[in-house]
């Protein structure tokens, strides 16, 4: 076997299930997880009808370059939401069959193993991100993001000569887990940094549709790019997805965008690696792709949680004011992130995840993510408003946790 499958790490929720181990929370108390960020919102249904119409092609090989209609429709709405005079989509838009396939898959078709290949990525971190770089042969490069930073990767912090082994960086934007939201004057800042030093850019933006301001939604790395005047968009690829927009995670459908001359070889590695987008599902996605209604009702309902979540927890909990995505990323109280989370299972049968289980020991000496939670407001609002009374009331009898 693969001798760089020993390095990687335990994924978040193995290491919650033996944290939880051995706990037997109060009967009669429903559990209730803020652990896993899957939308429990209804799925767009004018894309599953769209799946069962055309189920009878289920029967057909799809191609790896998708049909010219998705990728059309793919294309219109990236220029719409992001403000792009043009996204060609032949050349610079690739379906895939989920965020998270495609990140993996496109680090092992960038990085070059005869010279230092070095991966950036923001701390904390989608481990994926470090997973996929490890497998290819790669190492990490934790680019810390505490409340000092906004938490968002401080690019300043990094020294010139760690840029120059630098092959590939990931942003995420919003971000999991923090919601921060990068500016695109960071993006454009990354972007003048790949072309003196000579890397490329994935931006993780499958969190882009989820925002709580109607009025300002996160900007994109390809915007970035057509703001200044780059709209080849080198040495930029972003990663969009259905999951979270429409409620669909499990359609496993989302697109890469950008650089042509990047997603040439990246179609041609996953032609080998036999991961078409079926047919049946490539019509939902048109039918999802096309439509915004359904998605700003998401947004509505995510702004209820919001809100009232924040009014619970705000008096007993510290937390940055969130801007994106469904995640909150509190600070907890005495500190020990761990010990939290299995005495608030214990007492009140609510699962979160420990923040220092998405993070690493960074550039600081510490982990960003310890005496952090994160906690997935992805239930519907009665169910997550209980729970958020639940840890309120858990810190109001143990206030030193």
């Amino acid at each position: 076997m693969n001798p760089d499958l020993d390095a990687l790490k335990p994924y978040p929720f193995e290491k919650l299930a033996a944290l939880k181990a051995g706990v037997t929370p109060p009967e009669g108390l429903t559990p209730i997880p803020l652990t896993i960020g899957e939308p429990r919102l209804a799925p767009f249904a004018a894309a599953l009808e769209a799946l069962t119409a055309h189920r009878q092609d289920f029967a057909r090989y799809p191609a790896t370059a998708g049909t010219a209609e998705l990728r059309a429709a793919i294309a219109g709405w990236a220029m719409r939401r992001f403000a792009l005079a043009g996204l060609d989509a032949e050349t610079q838009v690739l379906p895939v069959n989920g965020t998270r396939e495609a990140i993996f898959a496109f680090v092992q078709a960038a990085l070059d193993r005869t010279r230092p290949a070095k991966v950036a990525m923001p701390n904390p971190f989608y481990q994926i991100y470090e997973g996929a770089t490890l497998l290819a042969g790669g190492e990490p490069l934790y680019l810390d993001a505490t409340a000092e930073s906004g938490f968002r990767p401080d690019l300043d912090r990094v020294p010139a000569e760690t840029w120059r082994d630098v092959q590939l960086v990931f942003l995420c934007s919003p971000a999991n887990p923090t919601g921060a939201v990068t500016p695109l004057a960071e993006f454009e800042k990354l972007i003048a940094l790949a072309d003196e030093h000579d890397f490329l850019i994935a931006s993780d933006e499958c969190y882009s549709e989820l925002y709580l301001d109607e009025a300002a939604p996160p900007p994109g790395l390809l915007e970035a790019c057509a703001r200044l005047g780059r709209h080849d968009y080198r040495r930029c690829l972003v990663f969009h997805s259905l999951s979270k927009r429409s409620n669909l995670p499990g359609l496993r459908s989302g697109f890469v965008a950008g650089d042509a001359e990047l997603i040439a070889p990246f179609r041609r590695y996953r032609t080998y690696h036999g991961c078409a987008m079926s047919l049946p599902v490539q019509q939902a996605s048109i039918t999802a792709w096309n439509d915004e209604a359904h998605v700003r009702a998401n947004r509505e309902a995510y702004r209820e949680t919001f809100a009232a979540v924040t009014e619970v927890l705000s008096p007993v909990m510290d937390f940055p004011a969130p801007e994106a995505s469904f995640y909150l990323w509190p600070a907890v109280p005495g500190g020990d992130d761990e010990a939290f989370t299995r005495a608030l299972h214990a007492e009140t049968n609510v699962s979160v995840l420990p923040g220092s289980y998405m993070g690493r020991v960074g550039s600081s000496g510490t982990n960003p993510g310890s005496g952090r939670l994160r906690l997935a407001l992805v239930a519907e609002v009665e169910a997550t408003v209980e729970a958020a009374w639940r840890i309120r009331r858990f810190i109001e009898r143990n206030p030193r946790c």
